[in-house]
């Protein structure tokens, strides 16, 4: 009996090492037209249902003239346009500080998960060509191969050049497992960040490269290329919010 029982234990520990999806990172609320997901343990696309719990590795997508809203763990809501396709890379959830991660391939998504009083909220996009990460706000980040861009409604937004903020992740990760580095898994903090307090920083559209953190403002808009350079500028608010997509966040906020 004593074997049986180690070896049920045994095959657990082997299956959560294998699906890594057991790690939970919301629930799908609200599906609008057609919207799949692939869970991480199978190439097969299913079809999203409401109140449908959502792990770490899964993808979803969406297709023309179709959204979803994503209910996140501990509270915020994550939101997908479109003809969009978003994977969910990490979750960790505490009391008081929670962190999640997701790679926007294409399309767009808005976020909004402002932070109780006390409260560490980090969420971060990352896009091909871009990565936005916040502590507590309200963005929108859109997305192809060739450009990125982030929009911030509330509060303020970190945002790099993806192959920076991968090149940074990989360095810390390295030096946490280097000679004499702390036990324990690596851990990851942003920075160092750079205020960019005006458009009047950048004289002119996608003339400068993006070479490190600069901290957006509400109401400011930075467009992202592939080849790193850079437009930042301060949007039209009115004629943005004349967006079907920015309309339908902003009431689904409201609510």
């Amino acid at each position: 009996m004593k074997k049986y029982i180690n070896y049920l234990l045994c095959v657990g520990c082997f299956i959560s090492a294998i699906y890594p999806e057991s790690t939970p990172f919301g629930k799908i609320s609200l599906p609008l037209g057609k919207v799949t997901i692939k869970p991480a343990s199978t190439n097969t696309w299913e079809k999203a249902k409401p109140n449908r719990k959502v792990f770490v590795n899964d993808i979803i997508k969406t297709a023309p003239k179709s959204r979803c809203e994503i209910s996140l763990i501990g509270g915020g809501k994550v939101r997908i346009g479109e003809s969009s396709e978003l994977e969910l890379k990490s979750a960790s959830v505490k009391p008081m500080k929670k962190t999640f991660d997701t790679h926007l391939k294409k399309g767009s998504v808005w976020v909004s998960a402002k932070a109780a009083f006390g409260e560490k909220k980090n969420i971060s996009v990352r896009t091909p060509t871009a990565v936005a990460a916040i502590r507590g706000t309200i963005f929108k980040a859109k997305s192809d191969n060739k450009e990125s861009s982030v929009q911030v409604y509330d509060g303020k937004v970190d945002v790099n050049q993806a192959k920076n903020f991968i090149k940074e992740r990989k360095e810390k990760r390295k030096k946490s497992f280097g000679q004499g580095a702390p036990t324990g898994k690596p851990k990851f903090t942003l920075g160092p960040v750079t205020e960019v307090k005006a458009p009047t920083q950048v004289s002119g559209p996608y003339e400068i490269s993006l070479d490190d953190w600069v901290s957006l403002a509400k109401g400011m808009q930075i467009s992202i290329r592939a080849d790193g350079k850079y437009h930042l500028f301060e949007f039209d608010q009115l004629k943005d919010d004349e967006d079907e997509f920015v309309k339908w966040n902003k009431q689904r906020d409201a609510q």
